[in-house]
């Protein structure tokens, strides 16, 4: 009897100590969870900045560089900040001012780049002395080549080079912000970031030249000025007139610029440039402008004639190149392309002249990224979500056989980077329940050492309840994901007030297996104040295939909004769900889809916050907004049933409609016209904007709109 009176003191004591422990635990502030907040860094997994100097893994840090035996795991100094700054030899002590961001440019030369605002420096750290210096560029240097050291840049509009001796060539003379030089066209669409393509022997570089005089401007104004200035944005709108874009190729060798002779300009979209191995061809994606045309071209990049094209893809919807083509390492005759032909994003192998040899890969499974080669091996690695549809995984697929080598542990979702050779791998991963883990492998027969495993950053705080599990979509047949967040206390036997959170749209999904099945905090914030968050990716997001993305086309909202009130039948099922206390919350294809659910089913939502919503696609841009929804000439049905202008009138519970003043991504057009038809329908929605912010709240900006955002629930939904 006295053992039994023990443990169950004992049994009393833990309990009290775990509730003790409970209670102790720390409460989240938007300060510690969101991105602009003072203690976000703070709260963020451990981590580790690792780059590749040739096959010799480095990590660096503030102070130091360190290599990592990638057999071992081992570390050892290289060099230090101090010793850095030592042998650049400068009165300033402080040349460089951190060492996060060296780079090891080549293989087989004890050479790190660093930079400063001034100047960018090749540094001999085993020689202690600087071997090259490009003073003229400095921190403008947007696209430097590791082997003709040429830099090209784009300063006060003009598109300039420097050479590797330190010589200044202007490409352009003309460049002013209605003719734009070296930079992002087309709105960033179809995968360009960048106006700028080196050759891979750094002699030729391949620009943009983007002439939008024939583009309307959008009128956004600066208030901050004693008298408000006008500073218009070109904004091309669907059915409206677009930009005319053509691609030049300057010589550095003899200082001459040819353009590529692709006919005329009008109404195509030209991308993911890239260059033969011997630098003489380049190649383009070219795209009409209903973007169910797509040709690769190769063009002589001496003379900018036309030399064939290699490849053609047509849909009845719309075809979408995103990748470059990339050649063999190890056979120069030989390339390899992406293409969703047969349904999901593949590689396809394909000779010089555009015959196309084999399918790489296949399956219902999407690639999701080419990472590079083993040259060894003859193998492409990729991460692709072939095991999970939440997942992405990294294989290595051997170009001859098709046979595939998973490379990681077949969880989670993973982020690679190859060595110079493709011998080994860093990888980055996350697991529902692993903020960030890192390790290293051998891409021949993996044998990974793990660098670090981080530990909980949350640890000393409640910490909501993730959960994951999936339903059918509104067609009966579909798997979609969702992700539900509920308080750290849940009682299944309470009712919640639940908040859904949607996207919704093309290329981006809100679940997959990363840490917290890849939570935003804002949902921890919610959920510690005693609310449930429901996700839902619908049909239309990525990583699920060709029909289950196009499945939207034309009519974009209706088939999403099907699926979302699928995910509210589910949440009807769950008895700890207050369906009288629904609301719902997204940012721009979410605020669109908040504003189309909360009218078109105003008996559902109580409460929505629409954060820089489209409302109408006709006043969105010519390249996205015709991809999928053609023009508003030829699609008037789809643009009317889209159109939220008239859903104004069935507004019934609260909405708040949050903008960025100068928002340039979706134009304030689009809320302020919805508010007016609010007007003349006699319905209140509330509204705030935050002048001077753009399409998403900058810095400290972020805490200010997700305080604003939960509170208007907090007042209404509660």
């Amino acid at each position: 009897m006295t053992k039994i009176k023990l443990m169950l003191a004992a049994m009393t004591m833990m309990m009290t100590a775990t509730t003790l422990n409970a209670q102790d635990k720390k409460l989240f502030s938007l300060e510690d969870l969101n991105f602009g907040g003072k203690n976000y860094a703070n709260l963020r997994p451990q981590n580790m900045w690792l780059t590749w100097w040739g096959e010799q893994l480095i990590q660096t840090e503030v102070e130091a560089c360190y290599t990592i035996d990638t057999k071992t795991g081992k570390k050892t100094q290289l060099f230090t900040l101090d010793e850095v700054n030592q042998w650049a030899g400068s009165d300033d002590t402080k040349f460089v001012r951190h060492l996060m961001n060296a780079s090891f440019p080549y293989p087989n030369k004890s050479i790190v780049k660093l930079g400063n605002r001034k100047a960018v420096i090749l540094l001999d750290f085993k020689k202690k002395q600087i071997v090259w210096q490009d003073s003229l560029s400095g921190q403008l240097a947007n696209d430097w080549h590791a082997t003709s050291r040429a830099t090209a840049y784009v300063e006060d509009d003009q598109l300039y080079v420097v050479d590797g001796a330190g010589k200044k060539h202007q490409l352009s003379v003309d460049g002013s912000r209605e003719i734009v030089y070296g930079q992002s066209v087309h709105r960033n669409e179809f995968g360009i970031s960048k106006g700028t393509f080196w050759s891979p022997d750094g002699e030729k570089l391949a620009f943009y030249r983007m002439d939008q005089r024939m583009v309307t401007d959008y009128p956004q104004v600066d208030i901050f000025p004693r008298n408000a200035q006008n500073e218009p944005d070109k904004y091309p709108m669907a059915g409206m007139t677009s930009h005319v874009v053509t691609v030049g190729v300057y010589d550095l060798k003899t200082d001459n610029i040819v353009y590529l002779q692709a006919g005329d300009p009008t109404n195509r979209y030209f991308t993911n440039i890239s260059w033969a191995p011997d630098a003489k061809t380049v190649y383009m994606f070219e795209l009409n402008r209903k973007q169910n045309d797509c040709r690769l071209v190769a063009y002589d990049a001496t003379t900018g004639a036309k030399i064939a094209e290699l490849y053609r893809e047509t849909s009845d919807k719309y075809v979408e190149p995103q990748n470059p083509i990339v050649f063999l390492p190890w056979d120069n005759t030989k390339f390899v392309m992406q293409s969703q032909k047969d349904g999901y994003n593949h590689l396809y192998l394909f000779d010089k002249n555009g015959k196309e040899l084999k399918q790489i890969t296949s399956g219902k499974w999407v690639v999701m990224e080419v990472l590079g080669f083993n040259q060894k091996d003859k193998s492409v690695v990729i991460a692709s979500n072939e095991l999970n549809p939440l997942q992405c995984n990294l294989w290595a697929v051997n170009i001859n056989t098709g046979k595939r080598t998973l490379l990681d542990n077949g969880k989670g979702v993973h982020h690679g980077v190859l060595s110079a050779s493709g011998a080994y791998l860093y990888d980055k991963r996350q697991e529902p329940t692993i903020s960030n883990a890192i390790e290293v492998t051998n891409t021949h027969h993996p044998t990974p050492i793990t660098l670090l495993k981080a530990a909980d950053p949350w640890e000393a705080f409640q910490q909501p309840i993730f959960e994951n599990g999936s339903i059918k979509a509104a067609d009966g047949t579909t798997d979609l994901y969702y992700r539900m967040v509920k308080p750290h206390d849940f009682d299944p036997n309470k009712k919640y007030p639940t908040v859904v959170y949607v996207y919704g749209g093309p290329h981006a999904h809100n679940v997959d297996a990363s840490w917290h099945w890849a939570s935003r905090s804002w949902e921890t914030y919610m959920a510690q104040k005693g609310y449930i968050v429901f996700i839902l990716d619908n049909r239309g997001s990525e990583n699920r295939g060709r029909d289950f993305e196009q499945a939207t086309f034309h009519q974009l909202g209706q088939i999403e909004m099907q699926d979302q009130m699928m995910g509210v039948a589910f949440l009807k099922t769950q008895p700890y769900v207050d369906m009288n206390r629904l609301g719902v919350h997204g940012w721009s294809f979410g605020g669109f889809m908040t504003i189309s659910l909360i009218t078109n089913y105003p008996d559902v939502f109580k409460v929505g916050v629409a954060g820089g919503p489209v409302i109408d696609w006709k006043w969105y841009e010519v390249m996205y907004g015709e991809r999928y929804m053609g023009t508003p000439q030829d699609n008037p049905e789809g643009y009317a049933k889209s159109s939220l202008i008239s859903k104004a009138k069935d507004l019934k519970g609260k909405l708040q409609i949050i903008t960025g003043y100068n928002d340039n991504t979706v134009v304030p057009q689009h809320c302020l016209s919805f508010l007016d038809a609010c007007i003349k329908a006699g319905t209140q929605p509330d509204f705030f904007a935050y002048p001077g912010e753009e399409h998403n709240m900058r810095g400290h900006a972020s805490v200010h709109l997700h305080e604003r955002i939960t509170q208007y629930f907090e007042d209404y939904l509660k």
